[in-house]
Parts: C-alpha cells; sequence; structure tokens
C-alpha cells in the first residue's frame, strides 16, 4: 500500500495505533519534554496574543495539536498567573485518550473548536501527519512508492495522480535522477490549512524540523523512532513515523518562517549564563539559574532543538514576532 495509508494505519488505527497506545515522549525527546523554558516561552507569547486582540472580553483560547499527553498545555498553566488562568480556555486537540491526572482544567478535544480567539499552536504535529512518497525510477518519471506494511520492505508503485504531481512541479521539482525520492507534502498543506482555518483571530504557529524547496533532501527523511532511538522505518505499528515538514508549502497569506532559535530569543529564551558574582552570593540560585541556562542553549542550539522552523500564521493581528531576527 501507499505510505500514506500504511502510516496512517499504524499511528493512528484502530489496531496497532502507535500514538493512541504510546505516549510519545517516551520515544522521543521534543521542547517541552526538554525543558519548562519552552511553555514559558508559549506562554509569553499567548500573552503578547492576548495583548494583540486587546484582551478579549469573552477570554482568550490555547489550542495545542498533537498534544500527546498534555504536557506543554500542563507547563503553560504552571507558567501563569492565576487570573490569567482564569481567563484562558485551554484545549489538548489528540486522536489518544484523555490521560488519568490531567488538570481539569485542560480540555481534552478530537478537533480543533470552531471560531477560536487565541493561540493556536502545533509542536511537531505537522511532521506526523502521514504522506505519500514517490521515487523517480529507469527515464526518470516518479512513482509512487509502496510498503509492506507488515516488513517495511518497499516496491514501486503507479504514477502519481494529478493533484500530487503539480504539488511536486511547484514544491519539490525532481531532477529525474534513478532513485532520487521526495515526500508530498500535500497532506500536510490540507491539515495545517484545515486547522489554521479555525482560528477566528489571534495567531496560528506550527513548529516542526524543516526544509525549503531550493534545499529538499533528495533522499527525503522519512525514518522511525523507538524508545528513543531511530529506527528503520517499518508502518506496523511498533514505532513512531515522521518526515520533515516542507513548511514553506504550508504557509497561508501573511505567513513567515523563523529558526527557533530566533523566535524562542525573542520570547525571553536567551541561554546566558548567570553571573559569576552570583555564585558566592545565592549559591543555590546560581546553580539553578546555571542549569536554566543549559537547558535554553539546547533548546536554540541550531544543530538540535534550535534547528526546528517556525511557521507563524497571523489572523487579524499584527505579527507578534520580529520577521527576520
Amino acid at each position: 500500500m501507499r505510505w500514506s495509508v500504511a502510516a496512517e494505519r499504524a499511528l493512528y488505527g484502530a489496531g496497532p495505533g502507535f500514538f493512541l497506545r504510546e505516549a510519545p515522549g517516551a520515544h522521543f525527546r521534543t521542547a517541552v519534554h526538554a525543558s519548562p523554558l519552552f511553555a514559558q516561552a508559549v506562554t509569553v507569547l499567548l500573552r503578547r496574543v492576548d495583548d494583540a486582540l486587546g484582551r478579549p472580553a469573552d477570554g482568550l483560547a490555547l489550542v495545542d495539536m498533537g498534544a500527546g499527553r498534555g504536557e506543554l498545555l500542563t507547563g503553560v498553566l504552571a507558567a501563569l498567573e492565576p487570573d490569567e488562568a482564569r481567563r484562558v480556555r485551554l484545549c489538548a486537540v489528540e486522536r489518544a485518550e484523555r490521560p488519568a491526572g490531567l488538570d481539569e482544567r485542560i480540555e481534552w478535544c478530537s478537533e480543533v473548536p470552531e471560531g477560536v480567539v487565541g493561540l493556536l499552536f502545533a509542536n511537531e504535529w505537522l511532521d506526523n501527519v502521514p504522506l505519500d512518497v514517490v521515487e523517480t525510477g529507469p527515464g526518470g518519471r516518479p512513482r509512487y512508492v509502496l510498503v509492506d506494511p507488515a516488513t517495511g520492505k518497499e516496491t514501486p508503485g503507479g504514477p502519481p495522480d494529478p493533484a500530487d504531481l503539480a504539488w511536486l512541479r511547484r514544491w519539490w521539482p525532481l531532477r529525474g535522477e534513478p532513485g532520487e525520492r521526495a515526500e508530498i507534502g500535500r497532506t500536510r498543506d490540507e491539515a495545517w490549512a484545515a486547522a489554521a482555518g479555525r482560528l477566528a483571530a489571534g495567531l496560528a504557529v506550527a513548529v516542526d524540523y524543516a526544509h525549503s524547496r531550493d534545499a529538499r533532501p533528495p533522499l527525503g527523511t522519512l525514518t522511525g523512532y523507538r524508545d528513543g532511538r531511530q529506527v528503520r522505518p517499518v508502518p506496523d505499528g511498533s514505532c513512531d513515523l515522521t518526515a520533515h515538514v516542507a513548511l514553506d508549502s504550508c504557509a497561508g497569506p501573511g505567513a513567515v518562517l523563523l529558526p527557533q532559535r530566533s523566535a524562542l530569543r525573542q520570547l525571553g529564551v536567551s541561554g546566558r549564563r548567570p553571573p559569576l558574582a552570583l555564585a558566592s552570593a545565592d549559591p543555590a540560585g546560581y546553580v539553578r539559574a546555571l542549569a536554566l541556562a543549559g537547558q535554553a542553549a539546547e533548546l536554540t542550539d541550531p544543530g538540535g532543538l534550535g534547528g526546528f522552523t517556525w511557521l507563524l500564521q497571523p489572523v487579524g493581528i499584527p505579527l507578534p514576532l520580529r520577521a527576520g531576527a
């Protein structure tokens, strides 16, 4: 079967359903798991969106797409002041069942509510939206890659349909060399448009490992993760299946792309070491500050988590971060 069908069943199907039974944090580490500073930065962004909206009287929403087990919203709730928490509607959008012990103030939703006013945040969601893969064969013509869900063995399939061919020509043009692969991001474009389209006013943000049209990887990025290690992608439900995102093709009108390093620095995550004088004045405080500086450095390291890209799509408000900063 095509990779989009196999991955949908493996990740979200009632049978194998990797994400329906497994906590994502047990298999891969996101910025949310790396440090509470990430949730604090999202809280700062939420406040900026609130200000840009004029602090709506009916309150503000924060929607977390692909919420995992609610870790990001739990962190934001801890960072909010009590009066802020009373104004903010926290909604986790996830296909898995609501985890036990999650704060009752966090709603658990199967889809984005209509007419959201506030911030929609999708951290490492789009990379798990299944997509199709093509590979060029003899003669340089692309064909769908078919995969055996039990073994991961791949075989060539038929030619891409017109919509996929149009996407490839615009966003991932192939040179026609045998063995060249491309991952058709049309499903991600549609998923993002549907989610961001539920936003009546505010800001939609997608954060993911990404690539741009002028630097697509010639062999693609599809891979698997299990127990914190990269593994061969086999769509049998035993592992996460992920591929980097063509965020430039997802971007709607007025959207901008920023490196995570830039976005987080604008939200107060700097990674600066605390002054050495603090070590003698407040040794315990110095150790805590040093630990946070280390976490900030990891979040903004361009060779690691700082290598993520943020897609920011404002709806009816000015962009709350500086583009190109």
